[in-house]
Parts: C-alpha cells; structure tokens; sequence
C-alpha cells in the first residue's frame, strides 16, 4: 500500500501506460486525440503542480486523471467489441465511443482550467513584485521614476556664490542687495570675487 500521494515520475509512468494501451487497443482516432490532449495538458502542468499544493482539489484531479479516470474510461472501452462499441447506442442514443470521447473532452476541458489555475499562480509573483517596486520606486504611471539619479530640478546656489541666469545677469547677493539702475556707474565696493566680469 502506498504511503503517500504518487511522485511525479509516476504519474507520467501513468501517462505512458495509458498511452500505449490505448495504441495497442488501436483505439479510433477520435478517441486517441482526445486522449493524447489530456496527457499532454496533464504533463505540463505537473512541474507546477505544488504552486497549488498536492493536498488540493485540483491537485488531486491531475493525479486522479493520470491514475484513475483515463484508464478506467479507456479501459472500459476497451473491453467491449468493437463493432457493438462504436455503432450500439447505449445511452441517450450515443454509442460507446461517442460517450468516451464526450468524457475525454470533460477532462480535457477540466485539465485545461487546472493549467491556466496554476499558470496565474506563477503570474501572482509578477503582480507581486510589480506592487513592491512602485512602491518603493514610484508609480508606473508617472513614468517609472526609480530615484537612481537627481530630479531635474533646478537647486539654488549656497548663499555667497554667483550664479548667471538665462538674461546673463550677475547675482548680486554678495553685494549690498539693491541693483543700480541700467547705465550707471556703480559706487559700491568691488564686485564680489567669484562673479563675472563686467
């Protein structure tokens, strides 16, 4: 008896046999298409299967697909002889076949919603790291400022050093604070060493 849930390789040992019985049983082509779609939906989303933990009940329906529900529906087809398989109705006036390749399609339909379950859990760390980076750098719609260099913002000199603006005029803030007038001739003390010369 088997202590624990299967291990990985053999769900996909599973997979193979269910596989090769369904070729050896030269099963329709129908059937053999839908059933290869299951086992592959089923394989790739097995390297995933612990993003939503085995002891869930998604989990649980990828490993009872590869272990129980594809070899009991294969195998139940099967058993029966061909010909009374696929032309004798049987329920709801579907034969044989026509009732396996409506359950392969429910569990190709159900492995897919499983697949894409466990792809957005992957993608949840994407969000999740797209929120920690706007907060912490700043919000993607204001351009994805990451602060790695001075805004450009414009900062004013420390008091005492001249700086010229646009017009090319001298600060005077090392003088004595008011300007003269346009034309004459200044009376105050000798401009300040470090600005321009006139």
């Amino acid at each position: 008896m088997r202590s624990g849930p299967p291990t990985t390789e053999q769900l996909l040992g599973a997979l193979d046999a269910i596989e090769a019985q369904a070729r050896e049983g030269k099963v329709p082509g129908v059937v053999l298409s839908r059933l290869l779609r299951v086992t592959r939906i089923v394989r790739q989303t097995l390297p995933r299967l612990s993003n939503l933990g085995l002891g869930s009940s998604q989990g649980f329906s990828v490993m009872a697909t590869a272990t129980d529900y594809l070899p009991v529906a294969i195998g139940n087809y099967l058993r029966l002889p061909r010909d009374w398989a696929d032309t004798r109705p049987i329920a709801a006036g579907k034969s044989s076949v026509m009732l396996l390749v409506d359950q392969l399609d429910l569990l190709g339909t159900t492995m897919d919603k499983v697949y894409d379950a466990v792809c957005r859990a992957d993608a949840e760390a994407i969000i999740v790291h797209g929120a920690f980076l706007e907060q912490k750098f700043g919000q993607a719609s204001e351009g994805g400022v990451l602060g790695l260099g001075p805004d450009p913002v414009r900062v004013a000199p420390p008091p005492g050093t001249g700086s010229s603006d646009s017009s090319g005029s001298s600060d005077t803030s090392g003088s004595s604070g008011t300007a003269d007038p346009p034309g004459a001739v200044s009376t105050s003390p000798s401009p300040h060493p470090l600005a321009p010369p006139e």
